[in-house]
């Protein structure tokens, strides 16, 4: 009767090699390797008089010390991460959802000329222009009645939307904010052109980010053509006079480069703030990026150590010219994945929000040297980004600055911004809320409304709301904007 000797030849040198040699006193019969081994490892096989699934338990024996090597060896960040969800940044989102909502029948209603528009004829815009379903924008009109107010028309009989005083003063200041932050904006524009590899970027992905960017809507005009010292609108050939492919390109001139701070980059300053707070070692921060990562993500004792090395990996700085480079190494190429991190940390960082989409960022790919697979790129680096899916059934995909935020808010917060958020505090304001004067007044006249209708309130309401109403408008003045509708509205 034969017997079977195991002779395994791996070590801690030699992980990546198994082998086996199997004596017996029958007659021998060969096995393939291929049917042992992968295909990039050749195990020798003397011969072998056993059965099929004890060679199946061999190449599962094999393929788990293989599988085992190179997990517990690797001191590389891997290049399939799961993503972590956050869910501060998640919650972000829900109010961006809804914000994002409210600026497309937003703008739908101050593109009429008296800012005011029927429901039906709203509902019908919505679907045509920004694919909304059937009553989905009226319905998200009920929803929120501190942004938009539904009324009954004197004299069609129909029920009209504009928007609440509320809302028309948080447009305003957003319009104001805009204006204000326009030399902001030029500085802002300067760098993202430089960031690119070729000094210029279309004008067209600068046009569909110009709300991240926080420019005015005609920027061509106001802040590229009013600034030649700095822009110049350039075009392929002879089509220089169409919009999608128009360049904005960067002045090459020794007055426009000798502005302070132009080609610092975002992580720099807080590299040299945790050097002054903290005192950390400049060999050790020079190269090091802040990393927070998400609440649940397990950091192994080779994951910590590959996060150790890339710390330190150095790299090429976003606004340095790198054609002239050999980048053909391995060690360039881990320099240039760094940058792209670095890129890709400045871009948000330009960003009135500190967050764009993932597609957004994409638009830039070719311009900036980013990588391919974005995705899988950022999630290599859920220390430093966030990616968001909340928002369009999970198929928009926002990208957050994650050092830039704290407990939901922007650390270092800009007038825009803050305009923005009141937008989303109105949003959040329960329905409940919103004063009965306007809850009742639905021809727009006050408490009595039309044709004999003085007995409205009475009928509604009893004398004990009267009197509490009354406290009420004494404490709180600012609440009685949203209520009243001058009978002078309708011309």
């Amino acid at each position: 009767m034969g017997f079977i000797r195991f002779f395994p030849l791996f070590s801690i040198s030699h992980l990546g090699l198994l082998g086996c040699c199997i004596h017996h006193t029958g007659n021998e019969s060969n096995l393939k390797s291929s049917s042992f081994a992968a295909d990039s490892f050749a195990v020798p096989v003397v011969g072998i008089q056993a059965s099929m699934p004890f060679t199946s338990h061999l190449r599962r024996l094999y393929f788990f010390f293989l599988h085992t090597r190179q997990k517990s060896s690797s001191t590389s960040i891997p290049k399939n991460m799961v993503r972590v969800r956050d869910h501060g940044f998640d919650n972000y989102m829900e109010v961006e959802k809804k914000v994002r909502q409210t600026l497309k029948i937003q703008s739908l209603i101050l593109s009429q000329p008296s800012e005011t528009i029927p429901i039906a004829r709203l509902d019908s815009l919505a679907r045509r222009v920004h694919g909304l379903k059937p009553n989905e924008a009226g319905a998200f009109l009920l929803k929120h009645p501190h942004v938009f107010h539904v009324y009954e028309h004197p004299v069609q009989r129909v029920l009209w939307c504009r928007l609440t005083p509320r809302a028309q003063r948080q447009v305003e200041e957003e319009a104001t904010a805009i204006q204000n932050m326009i030399p902001d904006a030029v500085f802002r524009l300067r760098k993202l052109v430089m960031l690119s590899n070729s000094g210029r970027i279309r004008l067209e992905h600068i046009r569909i980010a110009r709300r991240d960017f926080g420019l005015p809507d005609d920027f061509e005009e106001s802040i590229i053509l009013k600034h030649p010292e700095f822009f110049r609108l350039v075009g392929p050939g002879s089509d220089v006079n169409e919009p999608r492919s128009k360049y904005v390109e960067m002045i090459h001139n020794q007055e426009a480069h000798d502005s302070p701070k132009v080609n610092v980059c975002a992580i720099d300053r807080v590299r040299e703030w945790e050097y002054r707070k903290n005192g950390y070692d400049a060999e050790d921060s020079r190269f090091s990026f802040s990393i927070n990562f998400p609440p649940g993500f397990k950091i192994g004792k080779y994951f910590r150590v590959a996060m150790w090395k890339w710390q330190r990996i150095p790299y090429w700085s976003p606004y340095e010219d790198v054609s002239g480079y050999d980048l053909r190494s391995l060690e360039a190429r881990r320099r240039m994945e760094k940058r792209a991190v670095a890129v890709i940390h400045e871009l948000l960082s330009l960003m009135v929000e500190k967050k764009t989409t993932m597609e957004r960022i994409a638009h830039f790919r070719q311009a900036m040297d980013l990588p391919n697979k974005m995705k899988e790129f950022l999630l290599q680096h859920q220390g430093i980004f966030y990616i968001s899916t909340r928002g369009n059934q999970g198929k928009l995909h926002t990208v957050f600055l994650r050092e830039a935020y704290r407990r939901g808010d922007l650390v270092e917060p800009n007038e825009l911004y803050i305009a923005r958020r009141n937008l989303g505090e109105l949003l959040l304001m329960s329905a409940k809320k919103v004063n009965l004067d306007r809850a009742l007044t639905s021809f727009g006249r006050g408490w009595g409304g039309f044709s004999g209708k003085v007995g409205r309130r009475e009928s509604l309401i009893d004398d004990r709301y009267h009197k509490q109403r009354g406290e009420e408008e004494e404490e709180k003045d600012d609440c009685s904007d949203d209520s009243g509708v001058e009978s002078g509205f309708f011309e």
